[in-house]
């Protein structure tokens, strides 16, 4: 981490359970920190073995089965195995870890290596991401960038360095994340060619509403025929750092909640045994700051629920680790809105099959249709926090809704696709009406 030793993960096997061990030097480093809230110092030797720790790094790793089988293709490694997945691409993972086979060190960290990119350089990689290299290789001779980036999207991080795109090299890790357009989703035979504009309008929004984000813009490069567009997501878990005259990228531990509760990421999502609102509620509470991020979380919750946005499952949130084992939550990420495929045609979502990936408890149970979720399971949520004002500021963010499209509109870029804006637009609206209807009501609908 850093530089530092941080200790030794063994993998599984036969009858010997995977093990984390933690260095002594590291334990008593004034940096010191356990990797996750599910490892913590103070477990015993039995507590840091088995599925618990397997599943921990697994979670480093992308979601899906069709991107691990590329990486390993090109890697020449076994890709349902993490230990030797994460042995040849863990030098840049999320958070601060750096994976290296024993006994290899990672070099020196107080500096900036790197190589730079043209813009068609770019947009050549961004090209080579998808598959239309067998096994989706780009013959860029890289394999010295050796990242694992968490999640279910096509992705690929760079080096922003002095204004410029750049190829880190060496122990220098990346700063922003490319995603590119999800295009067609086959399991809801919904069209998500948007997804860009998309995400990043939603970013804006959650930004208007006093949210903290991820910071985020849309990239173009010109390719050798086709221009090529991705989302550019700054990393916040990496932050420019000065030690003796030097310049280096510090990279800045954090776990994502699956992470964090010793959950599989392959039940990520609430129905399907996953952390919900009472179980992250409940993590959040032994926080630094639990009074403010227990409001954060209501009140993205409540913004979802606007937008219509459906992923907000346990691993798109995360706490950022500090010294001492504190931690705080992370900015939001990863969030789409739903609203641009939510109607009556053959490749849309009819509004009264649209869920929300956590649900809002009421009187008779647990409420995740985002049509079926009403002011009085708003009012039982905020309430149950003890949060002074928290119910006051959730009335506050729905009735702020005009004023949060006024502020992001003159953002829009020129080209935005208008159907991406007047959907999330007259989504938010609609929302807005139902739960204003209920409060000028004084009860549920």
């Amino acid at each position: 981490m850093n530089g530092e030793f941080v200790g030794r993960w063994w993998a599984r096997r036969g009858a010997e359970p995977a093990r984390l061990e933690y260095a002594d030097a590291w334990r008593s480093s004034p940096r010191a920190r356990p990797i996750s809230l599910s490892l913590p110092f103070t477990a015993s030797v039995d507590a840091l073995r088995g599925t618990v720790v397997e599943q921990w790094f697994d979670n480093l790793l992308p979601d899906s089965e069709t991107i691990r089988a590329r990486l390993a293709a090109r890697h020449h490694v076994d890709g349902r195995n993490a230990h030797a997945l994460l042995g040849a691409i863990g030098r840049d993972c999320v958070g601060a870890l750096q994976l290296t086979p024993d006994g290899e060190e990672p070099g020196r960290v107080d500096r900036i290596a790197h190589r730079p990119l043209t813009a068609k350089q770019v947009a050549e990689r961004l090209q080579g991401i998808p598959g239309l290299r067998p096994f989706g290789r780009p013959d860029h001779g890289d394999d010295d960038l050796r990242i694992s980036i968490a999640g279910a999207q096509e992705k690929t991080a760079l080096l922003r360095h002095q204004g410029q795109w750049c190829v880190p090299e060496g122990n220098t890790p990346t700063t922003h994340i490319f995603k590119l357009p999800l295009g067609e989703i086959t399991i809801l035979k919904a069209d998500f060619s948007t997804s860009v504009e998309n995400e990043w309008l939603c970013m804006r929004l959650l930004g208007a509403m006093g949210l903290s984000v991820a910071a985020t813009e849309i990239g173009r490069f010109p390719g050798s025929q086709d221009e090529v567009k991705a989302l550019i997501v700054e990393r916040f878990d990496r932050r420019p750092t000065i030690t003796d005259g030097n310049a280096w990228i510090a990279r800045l531990p954090q776990e994502d909640c699956c992470q964090a509760t010793g959950t599989a990421a392959s039940r990520k999502y609430e129905s399907d045994g996953g952390p919900g609102l009472a179980r992250i509620l409940a993590l959040l509470a032994g926080g630094d700051a639990p009074e403010n991020d227990t409001r954060t979380f209501v009140m993205a919750q409540l913004a979802f629920w606007l937008l219509a946005a459906l992923d907000g499952h346990a691993k798109n949130f995360s706490i950022s680790i500090r010294a001492g084992g504190r931690f705080r939550l992370t900015p939001l990420y990863d969030v789409l809105s739903a609203w641009p495929i939510i109607g009556p045609g053959a490749r849309e979502m009819h509004v009264s099959t649209v869920k929300l990936a956590m649900g809002v408890r009421g009187s008779s149970g647990l409420h995740r249709h985002l049509n079926k979720i009403h002011l009085t399971h708003w009012r039982r949520l905020a309430l149950s926090t003890g949060v002074p004002g928290l119910f006051d500021a959730m009335i506050a963010l729905v009735d702020g809704v005009p004023a949060t499209l006024a502020t992001v509109e003159p953002q829009l870029p020129p080209e935005f696709p208008p159907q991406v804006w007047e959907r999330i637009r007259d989504g938010m609206l609609q929302q807005r009406e139902r739960f204003q209807a209920a409060l000028v009501a004084g009860a549920d609908e």
